[in-house]
């Protein structure tokens, strides 16, 4: 019985060595180590030996069961191991950083355009200040001298949104908020900038967009004039179109600013083109925003970033530069 044993053990510690599956070595030790396996056969066999031979056989049995017992934990362990490599190679992603070529893709149009009126600016003496996209009633209509009821106000015209009282908040309509938010931290003197994306209720067509792009101006010291205003407006003109183009000033009126302006550029063939609002910061807003009207003046201005980059690029229609059609960005 036991070199029978002895030979069982050794072919299912080489069938072990040799089980190229996890199934295929469960099945190895079902026949051997399971309840109808050999080691248990060897067992109940035990009952048929003469009683001084037990003790030998009963060893005997140990021994080799322990062989296969290790064998097999052996060869589990190693194909455990090598399936869990296959599976890790069947997932593993390639993080490899690449060296992306020039060609394949730049800022957009309207980025251009934002990037580089910042800079002229940020070379006249301003800096660069932000607001939050949702803002509340007060800041965006309040703060500006817009009052209660005005047509701006009206949900034909402005994006509310869910938040707070209804009505109380809103999709920027205009980036003058930031021009409130910074005089209300911020001590005079002011020299900011303010670009940034805005919302209305406006139909897509040729020169407009629900979504677009403003960049407004605020100057805020001491004996601030019209004339500073009209200055500034000529300076970037001149930095921005060329030394060639011409600027104006319109009267006209807007609620936060008094007097206001329209300002225009004398475009090469003499005609003029309208392009912003401007005008002296309205006392009211210079109250608003924590300062006082009586010691310190100011003006502010504002344009459209996409028609600026319509107008310098040549772009007939302003759908076009957001239709995210390679051919047509691929030219600027």
């Amino acid at each position: 019985m036991i070199e029978t044993l002895t030979t069982q053990a050794a072919e299912a510690v080489a069938a072990a060595q040799a089980a190229d599956s996890l199934d295929a070595l469960a099945e190895l030790e079902r026949q051997a180590l399971g309840k109808k396996g050999f080691f248990s056969e060897a067992k109940k066999g035990m009952g048929a030996l003469a009683p001084e031979d037990r003790k030998d056989a009963g060893m005997a049995i140990n021994s080799a069961k322990g062989e296969v017992d290790a064998a097999i934990a052996t060869r589990r362990s190693e194909l455990a191991a090598a399936e869990r490599a296959t599976q890790l190679e069947a997932e593993r992603l390639d993080l490899t950083e690449v060296p992306v070529s020039a060609e394949a893709g730049h800022a957009h149009i309207v980025t251009q355009t934002w990037e580089a009126l910042e800079d002229i600016f940020v070379g006249m003496g301003f800096r660069v200040a932000e607001g939050p996209q949702a803002e509340t009633d007060w800041h965006n209509f309040d703060a500006l001298n817009i009052p209660k009821g005005h047509p701006a106000r009206d949900g034909f015209d402005t994006l509310y949104v869910n938040h707070g009282e209804p009505g109380s908040t809103l999709l920027r309509t205009h980036t003058s908020p930031v021009q409130v938010r910074t005089m209300l931290d911020q001590e005079p003197p002011i020299y900011v900038i303010a670009p940034g994306r805005v919302f209305r209720r406006d139909t897509a067509d040729a020169t407009h967009m629900p979504v677009f792009h403003q960049l407004e101006g605020l100057v805020i010291d001491r004996h601030i004039s019209l004339a500073d205003l009209a200055g500034t407006i000529d300076a970037f003109v001149s930095a921005y179109f060329g030394k060639s183009f011409n600027s104006r000033l319109r009267p006209n009126y807007f609620p936060f600013t008094e007097p206001s302006a329209e300002f225009d550029i004398q475009m090469n063939d003499g005609s003029w083109l309208e392009m912003g609002g401007c005008g002296m910061v309205h006392p009211n807003v210079l109250r608003a925003g924590g300062i006082d009207p009586e010691e310190w003046s100011g003006f502010a201005f504002g344009f459209g970033i996409d028609r600026l980059a319509l107008m310098k690029y040549g772009v007939d229609d302003l759908r076009d530069m957001f239709s995210n059609d390679t051919r047509f960005l691929n030219q600027f």
